[in-house]
């Protein structure tokens, strides 16, 4: 089984690598031979605001698609089994970036597992709902719950927002322990 963990913040500066690259460590520990992860950067895709003009649930091929970058998005959606999505929350919502790059595609996306991971000065969790149904309107199976990574501190959220060094080892212990459970969960489901 392969799974792609999604960088869902593009903004910079940013702390969603950090934050991305602890999730997938504590995924990592599991040590699940017959499940591989892979880091997916929304911020590297640079995708422009949804350009296809057919609808993507109508879409059977990717050789339908009219823009070789939705090409190329379909074919790396297309390599994975599940996702596990790791979101800032801004405004009480997830960033457009993934909403965006979520609607570039149905079929690609439809059938498979996937989980949230939200974090910001609250946890996000206002943001991480509004992810699930998306996630479920493009058919994919989320589990139920979600994890929210609360900043710890008002210095902490002032670091996270200008891209500093987190230093996290130690920080949201109990909410790593949560995303490998929700983890083992949603690879269960494929079974």
């Amino acid at each position: 089984m392969k799974i792609g963990l999604i960088v869902c913040s593009q903004r910079k500066p940013r702390a969603g690598l950090q934050i991305s690259q602890l999730v997938l460590q504590s995924i990592q520990s599991l040590q699940t031979a017959d499940v591989s992860i892979e880091p997916i950067d929304l911020a590297e895709w640079q995708l422009p605001l949804c350009d296809e003009p057919g609808i993507p649930s109508q879409i059977g091929s990717a050789r339908e698609y009219v823009h070789e970058h939705t090409r190329r998005w379909s074919a790396e959606i297309s390599r994975f089994d599940g996702f596990v999505f790791v979101t800032p929350q801004y405004n009480w919502g997830y960033p457009a970036g993934v909403k965006n790059a979520i609607d570039y595609l149905f079929n690609e996306w439809k059938g498979k597992v996937g989980m949230v991971v939200s974090y910001g000065g609250h946890g996000g969790g206002k943001a991480a709902e509004q992810l699930v149904q998306v996630l479920r309107g493009v058919r994919m199976k989320p589990v139920e719950r979600t994890v929210g990574l609360t900043f710890p501190s008002r210095e902490f959220l002032a670091r996270a927002a200008a891209g500093e060094e987190l230093s996290l080892e130690g920080v949201w212990e109990g909410e790593m322990e949560e995303v490998k459970r929700l983890f083992i969960e949603m690879v269960n489901t494929t079974k």
